[in-house]
């Protein structure tokens, strides 16, 4: 058993913090939504009144938190000041490179082991314990983050030093965000040509059009048991969330410099639609602004 304090559990924490629990590890939650709280206490965690208290004693701290100040925040004034020295700290939020990397420093300079590791796979994922996280770390620490991430994951692996794993988990979901959207215009140019959407998918899952998009979480309903699009796309990946993934990305590729023209125009997708309404559906839901079949 290891004591572990899971700070952040809203809809993706949540689920991750229960697979620690049931793992069978000692898991002291906090969140500052009481309902999020209940969940995982429910689901074998113990409640916290702080994050401060969560990580008195904690062997491992997990974060899960909404973007960069609210990790810098957090580290600064409750887990680098209360958690032990010996402490595996390991951050899964979706955040910029830098904070990620100044976290790290300030981390590093009081003596703690530190990672960025957030994780791909939406919030069944999340809840299965199948997980992909891209872990940014010393080398030396990546066997402990390893095993400490095991009870969530399918796939653990190290894009490289602190600051590689968001900079691998915003250029992965620039690539989906894209590909989404040329799913869901070609299902939308399908209809319009009078091709049936099911022959479609059959059709492309098996020739040179086939992605994880279209063939793991088809926008279409029917398709793929599994994808939001058959539940009116609640759960999964909201846009409001693919859409701060994607400003992530044009931040960074405005501070290095990259061109990522594709990636802009996805932005702007996911902002319009965003914007009309769809910021609390999954990301697949864009397919219906492409249908004019939005509310």
């Amino acid at each position: 058993m290891t004591r572990i304090a899971f700070i952040g559990l809203g809809n993706m924490g949540g689920g991750m913090a229960a697979n620690q629990a049931k793992a069978g590890h000692e898991v002291a939650a906090f969140d500052l939504s009481a309902q999020a709280l209940e969940k995982a206490v429910a689901a074998g965690c113990r409640a916290a009144g702080s994050a401060a208290e969560a990580v008195a004693g904690a062997e491992v701290v997990i974060t899960m938190l909404p973007a960069g100040p609210h990790v810098r925040a957090v580290y600064a004034d409750e887990v680098l000041t209360k958690a032990l020295k010996s402490a595996l700290l390991i951050d899964c939020s979706t955040i910029d490179v830098e904070s990620a990397r100044a976290v790290a420093a300030d981390a590093k300079a009081r003596g703690f082991r530190f990672a960025d590791a957030p994780v791909s796979g939406g919030t069944a994922a999340a809840e299965g314990g199948t997980l992909a996280f891209m872990v940014g770390c010393d080398e030396a620490d990546f066997a402990a983050v390893e095993a400490a991430l095991a009870p969530m994951a399918r796939a653990v692996i190290r894009a490289g030093d602190h600051g590689a794993g968001q900079a691998a988990k915003i250029c992965n979901n620039m690539v989906l965000g894209i590909s989404m959207i040329g799913v869901c215009e070609a299902f939308a140019l399908a209809e319009k040509l009078g091709l049936d959407p099911d022959r479609f998918f059959e059709i492309a899952t098996k020739s040179s059009g086939q992605c994880w998009s279209l063939s793991n979480y088809s926008p279409w309903p029917g398709q793929v048991p599994a994808a939001p699009s058959n539940r009116d796309y609640e759960g999964g990946f909201a846009t409001a969330m693919m859409l701060k993934d994607l400003k992530l990305a044009q931040e960074a590729a405005a501070k290095s410099g990259a061109a990522t023209p594709m990636g802009a125009q996805a932005e702007g997708m996911y902002a319009l639609f965003d914007r009309l309404g769809g910021g609390a559906k999954d990301f697949s839901a864009i397919l219906q602004l492409f249908r004019g079949n939005l509310p």
